[in-house]
């Protein structure tokens, strides 16, 4: 899902230039805690770099909103890897390839990089990195086999906020989840994650049909928009980097049901559509819920509730759910069934990318997570 918040240009608090550099170090702590050597020396050196010489330094200088929570840090870097990505720049590649680690002979780089590429960066400030990580589909798998568990394989998804599709291949990937393995034998995307605590359900799961919706989905046909895509992965995330490359090759070769629209009016649409006897239709989305606005939400609530009071053993629905908690700063996978009047339940813990997750014994916590109000 796009992920503008509309900060940044105009109205609202005007952050100072020393509250604007110090989001690069609050970056690079972030970077640090996730093992992104390199990204979180690229994020400290740019921070003392920029300068009001390039436009691209009084953008970021002159900011105006919330740095942090505009990811304006992520967005100059991610600039900065396209760059290196296509080898525009030997001294950046000296950088990112980790050969120059003096943080002042980095600092020196950056600043002259900037200044040399000032016009081809400048646009990366536009907007906010949109990433679609295809591990995240571990936790949402580790869902759907909780609700095939109850209602039978063969499931529709209904996903919500897909970016650019990459977790509509959910039916299309190998999953090993704590020696469950679920998916085509050979599936080239294999997803593996470290798994810890319970197993989840031993269930088949046949994703019959995985449509999707976006309101700026990427087109990963466009080489600029697939670029753009891949340079938001830090260049120290290898593995994530070459199961990226291997999901956009599948979704041209074969293709992916995504649209453009809105959310709640997407969802209520399709809740209305005939549904076939023996498929468990299912809502599922990962770390989107946070930016649909109040209303998009109720929307979406309200008819979920509705469809739920209809569902029946033959045509059952799921909500399966891969969400942040930021309150307990972890992300929880989450699945309401119906019919059925047990709550929305807590049955696995994940990490952001998917690279562990952790299932839950029951009695699962049970809570309305649905109605946690967006952050801000």
């Amino acid at each position: 899902m796009s992920r503008d918040a509309g900060r940044g240009r105009g109205g609202g608090a005007v952050a100072s230039e020393a509250e604007n550099r110090a989001a690069f170090e609050v970056q690079a702590g972030y970077c640090d805690a996730m093992a992104a050597p390199v990204t979180a020396r690229v994020s400290r050196a740019l921070g003392r770099a920029l300068t009001r010489e390039t436009r691209v330094g009084r953008r970021v200088l002159d900011w105006t909103g919330e740095p942090v929570a505009d990811a304006l840090v992520l967005r100059l870097i991610g600039g900065l890897h396209a760059l290196h990505r296509r080898a525009a720049d030997a001294a950046l590649t000296r950088v990112f390839s980790g050969a120059v680690t003096d943080e002042d002979a980095v600092e020196a780089v950056l600043g002259q990089v900037v200044a040399r590429h000032d016009a081809a960066l400048l646009p990366w400030l536009d907007g906010p990195p949109q990433t679609n990580e295809a591990a995240r589909s571990a936790g949402l798998m580790t869902g759907l086999l909780h609700v095939a568990a109850r209602f039978g394989p063969r499931v529709e998804v209904l996903e919500i906020g897909s970016s650019a599709g990459l977790n509509l291949l959910i039916g299309r990937m190998r999953f090993d989840l704590g020696g469950v393995r679920v998916g085509p034998e050979d599936s080239r995307i294999r997803i593996v994650p470290e798994w810890r605590g319970t197993p989840p359900p031993e269930a088949a799961a046949n994703v019959v049909s995985a449509r999707g919706v976006d309101i700026a989905p990427v087109d990963l046909g466009d080489l600029a928009a697939a670029e753009r895509l891949q340079a938001y992965v830090w260049v120290d995330a290898g593995e994530r980097q070459a199961r990226l490359d291997t999901a956009i090759r599948a979704v041209r070769e074969h293709g992916v049901d995504l649209v453009e629209g809105d959310a709640a009016d997407w969802v209520e649409a399709r809740l209305a559509e005939p549904q076939p006897s023996g498929v468990t239709r299912v809502l599922m989305h990962s770390v989107m819920w946070q930016y649909l606005p109040p209303k998009g939400q109720a929307c979406i609530r309200e008819a979920m509730t509705a469809a739920g009071a209809r569902a029946s053993a033959e045509r059952p629905l799921a909500w399966v759910m891969m969400e942040p908690d930021r309150d307990l700063h972890r992300h929880e996978v989450s699945v309401r069934c119906w019919p059925g009047e047990t709550p929305m339940e807590l049955v696995a813990l994940t990490h952001a990318h998917g690279a562990w997750v952790e299932g839950l014994t029951p009695p699962f916590e049970t809570r309305d997570y649905a109605m946690r109000r967006a952050a801000d």
